[in-house]
């Protein structure tokens, strides 16, 4: 079996220009069942720091990332209106090539987000 290449996860606030540390992340792998491999929150420079980095429990399959960014919001300044239009924030991708390393950046305001697979 080929080492997993792993998942990594970066998040930052452009609205701000910040790195999102504490924003809480929950990491799922969706078959056979939904169960989640990793869960905290992104450190002081916008990166989860978790062994699923270097491909620790990582299968191939469908797999699904929350981001709790309206808690995260509320934290750093934002007002209920801003905070309450993007609350828990999932994101659905495949891994096909359990080899090859998967980074998601996470680029958001209170309005909208971008989240694509990176390098």
């Amino acid at each position: 079996m080929a080492q997993a290449g792993g998942i990594s996860i970066h998040g930052v606030d452009i609205a701000k220009g910040i790195a999102a540390a504490g924003l809480g992340v929950e990491v799922f792998a969706l078959t056979p069942e939904r169960r989640s491999i990793a869960k905290g929150e992104l450190g002081a420079n916008g990166v989860f720091e978790h062994p699923i980095i270097s491909g620790e429990g990582i299968a191939a399959g469908p797999h699904e990332v929350v981001f709790a960014l309206g808690d995260w919001l509320r934290a750093n300044g934002y007002g209920e209106k801003e905070a309450a239009f993007l609350d828990m924030v999932p994101f659905r991708f495949v891994i096909t090539r359990v080899e090859e390393h998967y980074h998601l950046p996470f680029k958001f305001t209170p309005w909208g987000i971008q989240l694509f697979r990176g390098v």
